[in-house]
């Protein structure tokens, strides 16, 4: 920790931190374990238009953004951002409308679509507009193993019937083409190889889980990939994500890999075996009480993270084996009290933490204060700190 003490010393607490060193790291990295893939930047893990474009420019082989809805599509399309793919069904006329004409101007927007509703929208505004709306199928390639659902319960085209049905019906809208489809394996590429609640024989079936998941996904994609050919001219196939890298670039039928968390590499990325990350993005804490010997008290810290609600959507301590946080009180939303296992601290000192995912942290704070080469290197933007928030 003396490089971020020395180089944010004079950073008012609490802050957001960037390592640029291990950011390189991480983008070295991914670009490796994908090998001749094209790669999707997932921008609800970044959620920093500067950070957008610093990444996009050190990928080899650059796909395009992937963003989470409409309103941020516009924005990231104000900041000159192009070739997206808006990665989730989005239902907001007056935004749709609006980026129809970034689409009249020239700009690249895919939007994802799953169900007949979604598509009709679509269609209406783009015959309004007397343009075509290129869209890209989710296809759900979730493995059922009928005691258990090995997946995410999102997108309801998961078998050749709903697929078929779907396509059969998209052939009306003379506004819409399909130009992309979408297989992300959420248990391959979103579940950890171990989990600090799935102990011992519950890890070791997550991992068999996966190995048997990933014939089933490979071969569902592959046929839906055919029969969406068959019938339109498309022109990506987008599949994994950071947690399943090296898996999706060995797949032919898939021609773009979406990365978003491999980058900053948050806590819950630590518990992949196939990955080798470097923390490069946390937030850090000011201790303001000391209760007991033990005991300190930081100003701040309840930076959840989302999903199902468990211990691992904690922050994690920098320094694991010095610190850990009360069971009964965990990370506060004004004040955080931390067991001090190992050392001494003092009022005054400061504890770095990591958020367990990506992207949510930006929505905490309005700019990543970057260390470079062990000094100080800047303030960089977050959406926050450009007054936006959209999810």
């Amino acid at each position: 920790m003396d490089k971020y003490e020395q180089a944010f010393s004079e950073i008012e607490r609490p802050f957001a931190w960037l390592d640029l060193d291990a950011l390189e790291q991480n983008i070295a990295f991914v670009n490796e374990a994908c090998e001749q893939k094209k790669i999707r930047i997932a921008t609800k893990s970044i959620r920093s238009a500067p950070m957008l474009n610093y990444i996009s420019k050190r990928i080899h082989h650059f796909a395009g953004f992937m963003t989470f809805t409409a309103s941020e599509t516009l924005f990231l399309l104000e900041q000159d951002l192009d070739e997206i793919l808006i990665g989730y069904p989005v239902y907001e006329k007056q935004s749709i409308t609006r980026l129809a004409e970034w689409v009249k101007s020239g700009k690249s927007i895919t939007f994802m679509v799953d169900a007949m509703e979604q598509a009709a929208l679509l269609n209406n505004i783009a015959q309004a507009e007397g343009i075509v709306f290129e869209i890209c199928i989710d296809v759900n390639v979730s493995t059922d193993f009928q005691v258990l659902y090995f997946g995410s319960k999102r997108s309801p085209i998961a078998n050749f019937e709903a697929l078929k049905e779907l396509t059969d019906q998209l052939q009306a809208f003379k506004s819409l083409t399909v130009t992309g489809v979408m297989g992300y394996d959420a248990q391959i590429a979103g579940v950890a190889d171990q989990s600090s609640q799935l102990l011992g024989l519950q890890t070791t079936l997550i991992r068999t889980l996966k190995k048997q998941s990933k014939k089933k996904v490979t071969a569902f994609r592959q046929f839906a990939v055919a029969h969406v050919k068959s019938l339109y001219d498309v022109k990506f196939v987008n599949a994994g994500g950071s947690g399943s890298m090296q898996y999706t670039a060995q797949q032919q039928d898939v021609t773009e890999i979406t990365v978003g968390s491999a980058f900053f590499a948050p806590a819950l990325f630590d518990r992949y075996d196939s990955l080798a990350l470097a923390p490069a993005v946390g937030f850090a804490l000011r201790v303001t009480r000391q209760f007991a010997p033990n005991i300190v008290v930081c100003h701040g810290g309840g930076y959840i993270a989302s999903g199902a609600v468990g211990k691992d959507r904690l922050p994690t301590f920098m320094e694991a084996d010095r610190f850990e946080f009360l069971p009964l009180e965990g990370a506060g939303e004004v004040q955080t009290p931390v067991v001090v296992k190992k050392g001494t601290i003092s009022i005054g000192d400061t504890l770095y933490l990591r958020h367990s995912k990506a992207g949510e942290l930006c929505e905490r704070f309005q700019v990543l204060h970057a260390v470079k080469d062990g000094k100080y290197f800047g303030q960089i933007q977050t959406y926050r700190g450009d007054g936006q928030c959209f999810l």
